[in-house]
């Protein structure tokens, strides 16, 4: 009976905890007293008595049940414990993953150096390759290689931690910036033995960091060019306006035509925005399906030209609202434009034609600040070319603007 049983206890010990395991065995070892208690006959030495034999079997069952069972207890005790620190490295080995931080310890001593699981993902080194010292500090970039090197020669007992920014060129040719912490260990003879410390992959905040100066330099640069405009326009206004209430109405229609475009080129995001779409809101205040029709191809221009564009547009329909075609209610202004290729390259040809405004005398042609602005900014800012005609009949202009053969200066995006 007893001998039947012990595959069970292998069995109960093999599959359920060690705790169970050693209450299995418990209860084998109770039923052997019992079997022994009531069925035995004679065993032993035959001057013993069989009271004194069952006891001491009684004993000597118990003494090795109760053994099993703390050591059994003892086992479970420890697989516990086994089991707590290995769930421990893993959440740690998870955090320091999911925090893009890797831990190192190295000895220097016999220049090992022991890191995280996730040290390999950071670096961009095979799981079964190690750096030691000396070939992890040949990665690191060349221009922080000193400060790296600076930083580490400094240490001393006064002086056991440092935290440093540098860039690490992993093996696939990507750069990582990280940002360390460590600390140095120090023998009785003051010599340095280890340094302990975690590093911080911060490549995407520096990233963030540099795109956002870049921003910042864009945006500077843009508000400079519009407060140079401002400022310009302020002073060519003034002499062209005869009196104080002609010199705030022309200021404030330019300055709002400026502050329209600006709304375009921030939608757009200081890409390309659509010729139409342009000509569409430059126009917008004097157009109506009767007297102004406009027509063209699917064009986009980038910011400096869509800017420059922009302000002759401006002249040129207020000019016909004050004196050409938009100043009489049967007067008509015609709006097309297209893309032309030749050998010299591809052009933009814009061109505007007023009809059935009232006849311009040729001595009295308009003069001035708008004027010139239409005939000199589109040269001066892009290269192009513009033909201005005040003919009696009505005022043309075409404009031919080559795409594509420059970009926006510095600080005029």
């Amino acid at each position: 009976m007893v001998l039947l049983l012990f595959p069970l206890v292998l069995w109960v010990a093999a599959r359920h905890p060690p705790v169970l395991a050693a209450a299995a065995v418990f209860i084998v070892s109770v039923t052997v007293i019992t079997t022994v208690t009531s069925k035995l006959g004679y065993f032993g030495v035959a001057a013993t008595s069989i009271d004194e034999n069952v006891i001491s079997a009684q004993i000597t069952i118990l003494g090795t049940a109760l053994s099993a069972f703390v050591l059994s207890a003892l086992l479970a005790e420890r697989r516990r414990h086994e089991a707590v620190v290995v769930e421990s490295e893993r959440s740690l080995q998870e955090a320091l993953a999911n925090g893009a931080v890797l831990a190192f310890n190295w000895d220097l001593a016999t220049d090992v150096v022991r890191r995280s699981d996730n040290a390999a993902h950071i670096l961009g080194l095979d799981p079964r390759q190690t750096l030691n010292g000396e070939s992890f500090c040949s990665r690191v970039h060349p221009d922080d290689l000193a400060h790296v090197q600076g930083s580490g020669s400094s240490l001393n007992r006064d002086n056991p931690t440092c935290s440093i920014i540098y860039r690490f060129l992993r093996l696939d040719g990507r750069e990582v910036w990280l940002r360390e912490a460590s600390k140095a260990e120090f023998d009785g003879a003051g010599r340095l033995i280890r340094i302990k410390g975690l590093a911080r992959d911060i490549t995407e905040r520096k990233r963030a960091e540099e795109h956002q100066t870049v921003l910042m330099r864009e945006l500077d640069h843009r508000v400079k060019n519009v407060l140079a405009r401002v400022a310009m326009l302020a002073a060519s206004t003034r002499k062209g306006s005869t009196s104080i209430d002609d010199y705030v109405h022309s200021l404030n229609t330019r300055i709002q035509s400026m502050a329209a475009v600006h709304s375009l080129m921030s939608e757009s995001r200081w890409k390309d925005v659509a010729l139409g779409t342009l000509v569409g809101k430059q126009l917008a205040p004097y157009a109506t399906s009767e007297n102004m029709t406009f027509s063209g191809e699917d064009i986009r221009l980038n910011a400096a030209e869509i800017q420059a564009l922009a302000m002759v547009l401006h002249e040129l329909v207020t000019n016909a609202a004050k004196y050409g075609s938009l100043s009489v209610p049967e007067g008509q202004v015609y709006v097309k434009w297209q893309r032309q290729n030749s050998d010299a390259g591809t052009k933009l040809v814009f061109e505007w034609r007023e009809l059935g405004g009232p006849p311009v005398p040729a001595e009295a042609q308009p003069s001035g600040f708008g004027t010139n602005l239409i005939r000199d900014l589109i040269p001066y800012e892009l290269g192009g070319a513009v033909d201005l005609v005040f003919a009696p009949n009505g005022a043309s202009c075409k404009i031919e603007i080559p795409l594509g053969r420059h970009e926006p200066r510095e600080g005029e995006n």
